[in-house]
């Protein structure tokens, strides 16, 4: 360790071991560029930048072009073909699956005044008061404010006025989204009453589309931590079983949803913090292309890396509240001008013919038994329904999660820079750690992880979907833990948690691709399993459209807490 790093070290109170810790994130960086470097034998002096978004952009056309028409036949590729999958399990002869209504469907009776927008806030808000207190699932309930938006919703309806596509329904958000005048804490201590300036792109779109906020909901401090711990909130708890992790850092986002509370919710993805609370809770989560959802209004983590995404009981209610916040927004400089494509609609099309990519490496690591096994059974439901499993070799994604760190921590340290100089004591211990962590990381890898970013992109597009439409991985490699197995303090011991936690996620934000974690059924200790489907850039219509046929066939996305099932 360097002895300007031991200084450091001291002078921010780091213990050894932290310090030690940072040395070897900051070499990781390095080590990463240089074996990016050495495998293509190419210098980051004859590389240009060029700019991230036109890149995804650019791909994003070329895939049509590039797509083949006819599935392969032959010998050769049906002896590429992985062997045929077992059936999985029926969701149904595991325990009563889910009988409420659905977002879309909740949507559909409000807009026919079968249902009325303030009956439906009241039993909502009577769900926050009796549900929510034991998850510790809610920051803030907004009940003057929804119950007056309901009675405009019902009055609009009376009036005839035509009804948005999200009409008089509850929905409640991570409290990083912000709303003009009220507080938004960002689950930190720092930020307890402070009061944003401006109300967030996404809010204005879900407004404008009928839907009434009612609470915001509990998350990671800052948005630093996969698990669902804050320390100065208490841990948000899973609603299968409290004693376990809800996932972090949207973890009241996907509880909220997971427990019954709201049908939808909003939160963030800088490292996997949509797809793992989303898995960890049953639930479906989209983190869309970067560049996809405006994020003018958001609590930014990493401005090359941050991703608003959407919660929901499945892929149909995740598509329309996206159709909802997608699209050009003059206030985010780094957003695409793409237009929307029809999500729902493309959540009927089925994918008969479909070429889904089975990783052959990177993300078996960390893989038990018991959730390689759901992973089949979700691929034999994929294969039952007519879609083509193609076994696929991946560019190794290790130095893509190194990149990727360097990346979110130099600009999380960069933005926290000034808090962390004048109010040191505000933060708890780990997010203290973890925001710090760009102290340690050199300008210049965090020069170079940009700069190889659009060529990493290139190849690993080249490589995967040339021969696939879909890839198909882990959310989580590993069964969810309790929440005293993963409360380690800021130590060696959190780094290690954390890494196991992100392998399967870490790597596409990154790249900046689409993913959708599908629930995939229940571990032996009674908590759920998920794989995410990831897409080329801006493909979300067809990761919506493979998990919606997924769920014809399979119930898992219907179960509700309470009964834990376990997978025999």
């Amino acid at each position: 360790m360097s002895e300007a790093l031991q200084q450091l070290a001291r002078q921010l109170g780091w213990p050894a071991d932290d310090a030690e810790t940072y040395a070897r994130i900051a070499a990781g960086a390095a080590n990463a560029v240089a074996a990016v470097s050495s495998a293509s034998r190419d210098s980051l002096f004859d590389i240009e930048p060029g700019n991230f978004l036109s890149t995804l952009e650019q791909l994003a056309e070329e895939q049509l072009a590039d797509r083949p028409t006819q599935p392969e036949h032959g010998d050769a590729a049906d002896a590429a073909r992985p062997a045929p999958r077992p059936a999985p399990k029926d969701a149904a002869a595991a325990g009563s699956v889910r009988s409420e209504p659905t977002l879309c469907e909740l949507v559909d009776a409000l807009a026919a005044g079968q249902l009325s927008a303030q009956a439906h806030v009241r039993e909502r808000l009577a769900r926050l008061e009796t549900l929510a207190p034991p998850l510790n699932c809610v920051l803030r309930v907004h009940r003057e404010r929804a119950l007056t938006a309901a009675a405009a919703a019902d009055e609009a309806w009376r009036r005839g006025e035509p009804p948005g596509v999200l009409h008089g329904v509850a929905l409640a958000h991570k409290d990083m989204f912000y709303r003009r005048g009220e507080v938004s804490s960002c689950g930190s201590l720092i930020r307890a009453n402070w009061q944003a300036p401006v109300t967030a792109t996404v809010l204005e779109r879900l407004d404008a589309a009928g839907a009434l906020d009612i609470a915001a909901l509990h998350m990671a401090e800052f948005a630093l931590g996969p698990t669902g711990h804050n320390a100065h909130y208490g841990p948000c708890r899973n609603p299968w079983n409290p004693a376990y992790i809800s996932g972090g850092s949207s973890s009241g986002s996907a509880v909220a949803v997971a427990a019954g509370l709201v049908p939808a919710s909003l939160g963030s993805d800088t490292g996997g913090s949509v797809r793992l609370p989303a898995a960890i809770c049953g639930v479906v989560g989209i983190k869309p292309t970067w560049g996809r959802v405006s994020r003018y209004g958001l609590m930014g983590l990493s401005q090359s890396v941050d991703v608003a995404g959407v919660f929901a009981r499945n892929a149909r209610d995740c598509a329309r509240v996206l159709g909802v916040i997608a699209g050009d927004d003059g206030r985010d400089p780094h957003l695409a001008p793409r237009p929307v494509p029809a999500f729902e609609a493309a959540c009927f099309q089925g994918i008969e013919g479909l070429r889904i990519g089975v990783p052959q490496n990177y993300f078996d690591r960390h893989l038990t038994d018991e959730v390689a096994a759901l992973m089949e059974a979700s691929l034999g439901a994929l294969e039952a329904l007519g879609a083509r499993l193609v076994p696929v070799t991946l560019p190794d994604p290790e130095p893509l999660t190194e990149l990727g760190r360097t990346v979110i921590y130099a600009e999380a340290t960069a933005r926290h820079a000034h808090w962390l100089q004048h109010h040191w004591e505000g933060y708890s211990p780990q997010v203290r750690a973890r925001a710090a962590t760009g102290l340690a990381i050199p300008a210049m890898s965090y020069v170079q992880a940009l700069q190889l970013r659009p060529r990493l992109l290139r190849r690993f597009v080249a490589e995967v979907f040339d021969s696939c439409d879909v890839l198909h991985a882990p959310t989580l490699a590993i069964p969810v833990p309790t929440i005293e197995e993963t409360d380690v303090g800021a130590g060696a011991a959190m780094w290690e948690i954390i890494a196991k936690l992100v392998h399967c996620t870490g790597p596409v934000n990154y790249l900046g691709l689409p993913a959708l974690s599908v629930p995939a059924g229940f571990t032996r200790n009674g908590l759920p399993a998920g794989f995410q489907l990831i897409g080329r850039p801006f493909a979300e219509a067809t990761l919506l459209r493979t998990g919606a046929a997924y769920e014809t066939v399979t119930d898992w996305s219907r179960c509700t807490p309470g009964q834990q099932r376990a997978a025999r």
